[in-house]
């Protein structure tokens, strides 16, 4: 069999109807944007069509879209420009954000703002009552995440949102892993971002829905493209790509499949394989994720001997790889005991069941010689 890839939270393949979209700025309509002769008006009629494509998926006004590079420079831009439009305040974070938004908020913290993590319960869910605690009348700043990356949980995006906005605070959702799961969550809050590599779309871009008239400082200096908010050449191509992705995955037309593929794999493997744990919520979950600790193992361990059986995953965020600390989100759940054995599997559209059942035998089998004191392989 050839290699089965169950990492489709790092990243997924580029569908061919998407880069058959992309291909004509790449080739004959390949000028920049901002130019004016007729091959420039070329490419930023490609772009304007692909903004207001996004615009209407997300159920809001061509003005509120950016275009950026991917996830981490959205939550940066968040976190960031909210912050150097305010000057000082305070931000509530919940404990199992990106890293991108977490990293930003300790930066933030050590240039005199104030920050509060808001802790999950023991199935990776921020309670909003909690977040609507942590919120003070300096609190400038809010991001709870919509869907977690490494452990798949829903958030309750919708009561968060009127919190928020109820007490005037910017409200950022991360809504990466959350296209086609749940509806873009655009009255509720202040800004969000998905990213198109994470729904067969090209690596490299990303769209993001900021409200309008919303106090946000640019991170980048030196260009006027976005409406001044994001300078830089506009990579026509992979935007034109991310908006025909966008339509194809925000009908979720795939997860009926995928879920009845991970909840076989998630009943099977837990059934088979003593001490297995789900992390997360059971239910409340995107169709693709299921992250598993099975304790006296490491999920490094796992992991290296599933990839010499061609069986690709994860322990956690892409963006965290070659780590030596556990996952932050189920060590923030359930303890670093539990982290240091989680694997994540996620699943996407091109999964088959027979690819399960194979990824099944060599878990179960890699779990027991792992135990067993031997290599796993």
């Amino acid at each position: 069999m050839d290699a089965v890839y169950l990492d489709n939270a790092a990243t997924t393949p580029l569908d061919g109807e998407v880069l058959a979209a992309m291909t004509p700025y790449l080739t004959s309509a390949y000028g920049n944007a901002q130019s004016q002769h007729r091959i420039g008006r070329m490419a930023a009629e490609g772009l304007l069509a692909a903004r207001d494509l996004v615009a209407r998926i997300f159920g809001c006004g061509g003005g509120e879209v950016y275009f950026l590079s991917g996830g981490t420079e959205a939550g940066n831009l968040a976190v960031k420009g909210v912050c150097a439009a305010h000057g000082s305040g305070h931000l509530v974070i919940s404990a199992i954000e990106h890293p991108c938004v977490i990293e930003s908020a300790l930066e933030m913290q050590k240039r005199g703002f104030t920050v509060t993590f808001v802790q999950p319960d023991g199935r990776g869910i921020v309670s909003p009552a909690e977040v609507e605690k942590a919120i003070r009348k300096d609190t400038i700043f809010c991001a709870v995440m919509a869907a977690n990356n490494e452990i798949g949980t829903i958030q309750n995006v919708t009561e968060i949102g009127k919190i928020c906005k109820r007490a005037g605070v910017f409200y950022y959702a991360d809504f990466v892993q959350a296209v086609g799961v749940m509806p873009f969550p655009t009255q509720y809050v202040s800004a969000f971002a998905v990213s198109a590599h994470k729904f067969y779309g090209p690596k490299g871009v990303a769209a993001m829905y900021i409200r309008r008239n919303s106090a946000v400082s640019p991170l980048l200096s030196g260009g006027m493209q976005e409406r001044g908010l994001r300078g830089g050449t506009q990579n026509v191509a992979a935007a034109v790509g991310l908006a025909a992705a966008l339509e194809r995955a925000a009908k979720g037309e795939d997860n009926a499949r995928i879920a009845a593929l991970r909840d076989k794999f998630v009943s099977e493997a837990l059934a088979r394989i003593p001490g297995a744990v789900l992390n997360g919520d059971e239910a409340c979950r995107v169709p693709s994720n299921a992250n598993i600790s099975f304790g006296g193992c490491s999920g490094e361990n796992i992991l290296f001997c599933l990839d010499l059986k061609g069986v690709c995953v994860s322990t956690g965020s892409a963006c965290s790889a070659g780590a030596v600390t556990p996952s932050h989100v189920v060590t923030a759940m359930a303890g670093e005991e539990r982290a240091k054995s989680a694997v994540r599997f996620t699943f996407g559209k091109y999964n088959t069941p027979a690819e399960t059942d194979y990824a099944l035998s060599v878990l179960q089998e890699a779990v027991q010689n792992i135990r067993k004191g031997g290599s796993g392989v």
